[in-house]
């Protein structure tokens, strides 16, 4: 590829991470999750998922020892979101509810009450036992 005075040159770890994503990324989708979409009685279930891709890489090089060297390496994640249900021409999301998560949810909150109402319950105590 020529190069013009505006153009940035394209280096290998450029080429490196736009492999990795399209490695990485091709395999993160609803059907890794779920599977295809199911129709059953007039009713379509699309799954939905939720992907996270990171990627990361470098190159460089040290022209006076002649060393060149790069590296890379990503991961993802897919996790369950819930699914759109297509029926008599109309479509809902459901989403999934984890239990765990609304565990954590209530707790958080509880401690986040507890740590907000703690001044304001222990303020008449302490004007109890001020000294004058």
């Amino acid at each position: 590829m020529p190069q013009t005075p505006t153009s940035v040159p394209r280096r290998r770890g450029d080429e490196l991470l736009a492999m990795l994503a399209e490695r990485i990324g091709g395999r993160l989708s609803a059907s890794t999750v779920y599977g295809a979409p199911v129709e059953r009685d007039g009713v379509t279930v699309v799954p939905v998922a939720v992907a996270r891709l990171v990627i990361g890489g470098g190159s460089g090089s040290d022209p006076s020892k002649r060393q060149e060297g790069e590296g890379g390496g990503g991961g993802g994640t897919v996790a369950p979101a819930g699914y759109i249900e297509l029926k008599n021409g109309r479509s809902r999301f459901v989403p999934i509810v984890h239990p765990t998560r609304m565990v954590a949810l209530v707790l958080g909150a509880i401690i986040a009450m507890v740590a907000i109402m703690r001044p304001t319950l222990s303020a008449p105590r302490a004007r109890k036992f001020r000294r004058r």
